[in-house]
């Protein structure tokens, strides 16, 4: 518990922003400790704190044949060489209770995947790990429910959480992101993440050509949301980076480049300095507002 505190306090002390990056899912070990090496390089050269993340497996797929990972046992292993070789720390996802203290052994943030944000006993299960908590709002949410999200952890004995916001549904294949939810989710009292990949996502939203759909995505927009989110003043951005997003088992329309992401990042940074520099900014509006 002692060092999850430490790294969440350097984590909510991290500025302009810290990141949380990796490839969607683990392909395979040598994939990981290359993508590992190249991004530590480059937040370790912006300044930036840095969480490795990828995910051990996919549970959420459009179909039953989607690529989904290499299991629990095989990815965690593989997740602590990247800790050990590049002495960063990780974030991976659960998606049942069960799975919580064998992954808490590895990562330092268990992440909670937006579809499972309400999910008491697995809310709990991962909050007594004592690892950093991060969950991702549902799509299907308002930004208030992840006050009562943050709380269950808390109440587990867990202070160390926090919320991400990663688009709201828009119809049936389409996300949007409202940047107020990033003001109206600091009701939680934690610090909040911008998932910029994600958030770009079309659910079931593309066609393929032998039939059945798979989800699209938005990939130019990615600097259109991440420039937004670090505009408002998030704590983090969550960012899913490839370096052949084209080619990617999983959510390639949503991943970033990785020759692409340092200069994103710079912007990124640039942006963020300038609003920092200008909060809080503040207006007394009563005398426009009815008695």
């Amino acid at each position: 518990m002692e060092s999850s505190t430490l790294l969440f306090n350097q984590l909510k002390a991290a500025e302009p922003f810290f990141l949380l990056a990796g490839p969607n899912v683990i392909e395979s070990e040598e994939h990981i400790l290359r993508m590992a090496k190249h991004i530590k390089s480059i937040a370790s050269k912006l300044g930036l704190q840095l969480v490795f993340k990828s995910s051990f497996d996919k549970a959420n797929r459009t179909s039953s044949k989607s690529f989904r990972g290499p299991g629990m046992a095989e990815g965690l292993k593989i997740l602590e060489k990247v800790k050990i070789a590049y002495d960063i720390p990780v974030v991976t996802d659960v998606h049942e209770a069960s799975q919580c203290e064998p992954v808490g052994r590895v990562a330092d943030i268990i992440q909670i995947p937006a579809f499972l944000c309400r999910q008491t006993d697995l809310l709990v299960a991962a909050a007594k790990t004592g690892k950093i908590i991060n969950i991702k709002k549902g799509q299907f949410c308002a930004p208030s429910v992840m006050v009562n999200s943050a709380e269950k952890v808390r109440l587990a004995g867990n202070q160390n959480v926090m919320v991400c916001e990663r688009g709201t549904m828009f119809g049936y294949n389409d996300l949007i992101v409202d940047p107020r939810n990033l003001e109206w989710m600091r009701e939680a009292n934690c610090p909040i993440v911008a998932d910029v990949t994600h958030s770009l996502q079309q659910p079931a939203g593309r066609k393929l050509d032998g039939g059945g759909v798979a989800s699209g995505g938005l990939r130019e927009l990615i600097p259109c949301i991440a420039r937004t989110s670090v505009a408002v003043g998030v704590d983090g951005i969550f960012m899913e980076v490839h370096d052949d997003p084209l080619n990617a088992p999983v959510d390639g329309p949503t991943q970033w480049p990785l020759r692409h992401l340092e200069e994103l990042l710079e912007e990124l940074i640039e942006i963020a300095r300038v609003s920092r520099g200008k909060r809080p900014f503040k207006i007394d509006l009563t005398p426009f507002c009815e008695p």
